[in-house]
């Protein structure tokens, strides 16, 4: 398929959404913006079009790598007792779930509270703090060593991150949280701050989508079990309340991010990455959804019908 004339069918879209206000730095960021990268993990071919090398916050994509990480170095049974794999029916930056369904632990790793949680399982190791092996995992699965902090975003995540704090100190009063809320916290914010492009979770998506294995090199990065657990819970979580509904337009295990990227792992086929900054109520990417949607009918990755 043609993957400019792709953007350009979506490209309207775009002024359905609007950027991320209640981060200040994201709010600065042009909307007007639409990339894509495709990695075939069949024959190691790769395609991309339009914003397909800007770097953007990562955001809560970051809750894929963490959440892959924290499943090599801990185990998956060990991470499975911290979080559940079910929808929440919620916001995903509020507790109302573990409220009212009196549940002990977040409902899942990719609302704000499961991700915190998991962030917070990440202990210094060999003189590198968390964020220090996240940042260095993360440039290892998406194969990008150019993955920096940006501290624009991360200071302004800092200042706007009272919600954040609040889920934090929740889980901590609750004794779910057990490790040190301040680092566990920042650990969070500043593996939100990251900076990557279409090209990085185009990669990150492929090696998920190979099993996790990298089909640049060959490499094992992740475990078998790890990659099948992840892409099952960004099936049925990773676009937030409006997961259940792209099941059925998309079917593909895909994560949105409010910085406007989408990482997709179509199994044995693809890996895709997406940018689009305007999201829609839910926090997902408008046009970047509707240029996936399209990739999904045109190369027929749709995991309940192909």
């Amino acid at each position: 398929m043609n993957l400019n004339d792709a953007i350009q069918e979506c490209w309207s879209k775009i002024d359905e959404g609007q950027v991320a206000t209640y981060i200040p730095a994201l709010a600065k960021v042009d909307p007007y913006q639409l990339g894509v990268y495709l990695f075939d993990v069949t024959n190691d071919k790769k395609a991309e079009a339009g914003a397909s090398q800007v770097r953007f916050a990562i955001e809560s994509v970051s809750k894929v790598i963490t959440l892959l990480y924290a499943i090599e170095r801990l185990g998956l049974s060990a991470v499975e007792e911290q979080v559940g794999t079910r929808q929440t029916g919620f916001p995903f930056d509020t507790i109302l779930n573990m409220e009212i369904t009196k549940e002990t632990h977040p409902l899942n790793a990719f609302v704000n509270s499961g991700a915190i949680l998991i962030s917070s399982l990440i202990e210094e190791q060999d003189g590198l703090s968390p964020f220090d092996q996240i940042l260095e995992f993360s440039r290892k699965i998406c194969n990008d060593p150019d993955i920096t902090l940006n501290e624009e975003i991360y200071q302004s995540e800092l200042r706007t991150g009272d919600m954040n704090r609040s889920l934090a100190y929740y889980l901590k009063a609750k004794e779910v949280l057990t490790n040190d809320v301040t680092l566990s916290l920042d650990t969070y914010f500043k593996q939100c701050s990251m900076m990557v492009t279409c090209q990085s979770l185009a990669n990150l998506g492929a090696v998920l989508a190979n099993d996790g294995i990298a089909p640049w090199n060959n490499e094992r990065i992740i475990s078998s079990e790890a990659a099948t657990y992840t892409k099952s819970v960004m099936m049925t979580t990773g676009l937030y309340n409006e997961s259940g509904t792209y099941s059925v337009k998309i079917g593909v295990p895909t994560k949105s991010g409010v910085g406007g990227g989408l990482v997709s792992a179509a199994p044995n086929h693809y890996g895709i990455g997406i940018f689009s900054p305007a999201l829609d109520h839910a926090g997902n990417s408008v046009a970047g959804l509707a240029l996936l949607e399209l990739i999904s009918k045109k190369l027929k990755l749709d995991i309940f019908r192909y």
